[in-house]
């Protein structure tokens, strides 16, 4: 995670301060072990959102040529599941795997990790039944569960001084990894149907989503082989600990801090939210038109992700850094949260649009409508990824206003074990709402985005509090 310091004339500072003569911030001569530890680092960054997002653009054709329903707009139900049982999986593992870690090291949880992402995702690949495919994606979520130990070899390898280069660069590789996941997907789906002639292969007829799996799969490995041959053990036998003056607090009573309860709430609103844009959205893109949706090809969500992606990396770049310069970060994490609403409002408009101008000889958009329905699905996706911003924002809270230096791991332990709890079951809860608002009409088909806007208002709810709650901290 990215380690930001609260003061506006500096970005990043170290969990345990430097004294004062030494805190002029430089990027010091980087060795060439410590430059291909953090290349390892950054590569396995990139894992878990490509393997979590790149069923994405496909996932609804998967389900459909499963032939578990007869109607369309019940496939959701079952893809949400597909969806959520990743999540859920690494829910369970997150915990187990980082204590492991202190335990035997961080190298080889990280190892069997990739090693096992790696073969679970080859065979959700060749998965022709609802049960294999969950089997398959729950156990990618198992071994995604090591995503924790990634910062923390990134805290290990890094010191005060090179802290404020390492970190924001490292924090590009999540969207990246957004990006190539739907691209891939998107473009590598049912591949022997889009390019007979190239992709001539028993194989890919019978398995149409197995190369999109095969490559995720040998980025998988390709980190797996980095990590074993140039990532080194960075756990220390005995941990030097520089002040034994505050222990540790327990669970309980971090939550019984007003501040550390209203991040952990507000955050598992913003992880349920965030997740059922990216899950509503695509299900938005691939229901027909006359459904309620913009009746897009599996291709064409893909490309659409990728932009979304891409958005969400220049903010990281650009906008993130400015805003934590110049913007209290508790108002700044109340404004970013409070664009939500708006978002899933400004979607069935998209739908409105595309009814309007289908031509209705042949049931499809002309060249300047669909022109024109593309800039509003850019629009759309560059409105949505400022919303994003918070999950570095509220890292940088509890750091500020923490309860205890000494449990700052273990507030932020607890942070994402809240995020992740919501992207459990956000996928499956979602998608239900969607289907159900489509097929009973409800709001003329568009309930959900009411629905969905109004669960959006709790995170704003509580980035209030957290925001009123700063105030009364600093006075």
């Amino acid at each position: 995670m990215l380690h930001s310091s609260t003061n506006s004339n500096d970005e990043t500072q170290p969990l345990l301060r430097h004294d004062e003569e030494n805190s002029t911030i430089s990027i010091p001569h980087q060795s060439s072990l410590c430059l291909s530890q953090l290349a390892v680092i950054c590569f396995l960054r990139v894992l878990d959102p490509l393997n979590f997002t790149q069923i994405f653009p496909y996932i609804n054709e998967f389900v459909s040529r499963l032939h578990l329903t007869e109607d369309p707009s019940q496939i959701g139900f079952y893809s949400g599941a597909i969806e959520s049982v990743f999540a859920l999986s690494q829910l369970v593992a997150i915990y187990p795997w980082s204590s492991l870690s202190d335990s035997i090291g961080r190298r080889p949880v990280i190892i069997v990790g990739t090693l096992g992402l790696t073969i679970s995702t080859n065979f959700f690949g060749v998965s022709r039944s609802f049960l294999a495919a969950m089997f398959a994606r729950a156990l990618a979520g198992l071994f995604s569960g090591n995503v924790p130990v990634i910062p923390t070899v990134l805290c290990e390898i890094t010191d005060p001084e090179n802290e404020s280069f390492i970190f924001p660069f490292f924090g590009i590789f999540w969207p990246l990894g957004m990006v190539l996941g739907p691209l891939i997907g998107g473009s590598l789906s049912d591949i022997a149907l889009k390019f007979p002639t190239v992709f001539d292969y028993a194989v890919l007829k019978a398995y149409p989503y197995f190369l999109p799996c095969l490559v995720v799969a040998a980025i998988n490995f390709a980190g797996m082989l980095s990590a074993y041959c140039f990532l080194q053990e960075t756990r220390k036998p005995t941990q030097l600990v520089r002040s034994a003056e505050a222990k540790p607090l327990s669970t309980k009573e971090l939550l019984a801090n007003q501040m550390i309860r209203c991040l952990c709430t507000s955050a598992c609103f913003l992880s349920f939210v965030t997740t059922a844009f990216d899950v509503v959205f695509v299900l938005f893109c691939y229901t027909p038109i006359q459904k309620g949706g913009l009746g897009l090809q599996t291709s064409q969500i893909g490309y659409a992700l990728a932009i979304s992606g891409v958005a969400a990396a220049f903010f990281q770049l650009v906008l993130m850094p400015t805003l934590l310069r110049r913007v209290d970060h508790a108002k700044c994490y109340h404004f970013t949260i409070a664009i939500w609403p708006a978002v899933f409002v400004i979607l069935p408009s998209l739908n409105i649009f595309a009814r309007y101008m289908t031509d209705e000889t042949n049931g499809n958009l002309n060249d300047n409508a669909s022109a024109v329905l593309w800039v509003g699905i850019g629009f759309v996706l560059v409105f949505a990824k400022i919303g994003f911003l918070p999950y570095t924002i509220n890292t940088l809270l509890v750091k500020q206003y923490g309860p205890s230096t000494s449990s700052l791991g273990a507030s932020n332990g607890l942070l994402q074990f809240f995020i992740c709890l919501s992207r459990s079951f956000s996928p499956l809860l979602s998608s239900s709402i969607f289907v159900v608002s489509v097929e009973n009409d409800l709001f003329m088909g568009y309930g959900w985005a009411i629905l969905l806007s109004v669960i959006s208002m709790g995170s704003i709810h509580f980035s209030g509090c957290i925001m009123e709650e700063s105030k009364r901290l600093r006075s």
